[in-house]
């Protein structure tokens, strides 16, 4: 049973509207492929996992911080009597593990994630003793991509690869396990203690004024054009969307890149700007969102 799923991370949704609506650096380019890279091996990984009947809990993209520490953990699996962590990677190409390094046959180093996985272990182990639940923890590094290659890699480590992912899976579903009430109640605490946006991710500086105005496709972020009353068309993927839902797609963005500015008609209308109605903007805003009046003005808010 998921009891989080997965979403696109903010800070991923976020770079991916800068990038649309404005000009940003080589390093930005960089840490949006990164993101993307990672989030595709995520739902891969999910797609695997879409073939387990082992009764768990599970929940996906999950920020704790323990002992002043913030980690992140990919997925994470509560069974009856053990907790598995799993730290996905979207790796790529050949790789070399020497003692704690990992790097590319050219010698190119990256950070080793069995340390990172090792650290949100022990981590949440803490964590486990300040709840005072007993659980084992047990983590998986899952190495995703089936174009992945690691040399020297000792099979005493906690590694899952492509080709072992299935059969891992199949072995969980040949354990007894039993999920009651404590096993939900100590879910329902993670999901208190998820913070849902990490005060270290990096975003460019940005401004209204900076951004182009339109609708973005939500395919290839490229921008769309209408094409009759209710329907809008993006011409270079050629995704087709109804009206509503793109206007309402346009809000959330706008929300999440301005949470200072208010939803109202006049500013939906110039932030989509190929919406030539403002009263068709107005009947969604209301049809959506609850109404709020202020004096001779007003706004919206989500309900």
């Amino acid at each position: 049973m998921i009891i989080k799923n997965r979403a696109v991370p903010l800070e991923l949704e976020l770079l991916r509207s800068i990038n649309g609506r404005m000009q940003v650096s080589k390093k930005v380019e960089n840490q949006i492929y990164s993101l993307e890279k990672g989030y595709t091996g995520e739902v891969m990984f999910d797609q695997h996992f879409g073939n387990l009947s082992f009764n768990c809990l599970i929940i996906n993209d999950l920020l704790l911080e323990t002992s002043n520490t913030l980690y992140q953990i990919d997925s994470l699996l509560i069974s009856q009597h053990k907790i598995h962590i799993f730290e996905v990677k979207n790796f790529e190409g050949d790789y070399l593990l020497e003692g704690d390094r990992l790097h590319t046959l050219s010698g190119m180093e990256i950070k080793n994630p069995l340390i990172q996985l090792s650290r949100s272990v022990s981590l949440f182990r803490q964590l486990l003793q300040h709840q005072r639940m007993n659980f084992t923890v047990e983590g998986h590094l899952v190495f995703i991509n089936p174009d992945f290659y690691l040399y020297h890699a000792s099979p005493d480590l906690p590694i899952i690869f492509p080709t072992q992912l299935d059969r891992f899976i199949k072995q969980l579903n040949n354990q007894p396990s039993k999920v009651v009430e404590k096993h939900h109640e100590f879910g329902k605490k993670l999901l208190a203690l998820h913070i849902p946006f990490s005060p270290y991710s990096l975003l460019p500086e940005y401004s209204y004024d900076r951004m182009k105005k339109g609708i973005l496709c939500p395919n290839c972020r490229a921008f769309m054009k209408c094409q009759g009353q209710h329907i809008l068309i993006c011409e270079e993927c050629y995704f087709i969307e109804k009206m509503e839902s793109a206007i309402l797609r346009c809000v959330k963005e706008f929300s999440l890149l301005f949470p200072d500015k208010k939803i109202t008609t006049s500013a939906i209308f110039e932030w989509c700007t190929i919406i030539k109605s403002k009263n068709t903007i107005r009947k969604i805003l209301q049809a959506n969102f609850k109404h709020i009046r202020f004096g001779n003005s007003s706004y919206f808010e989500y309900l």
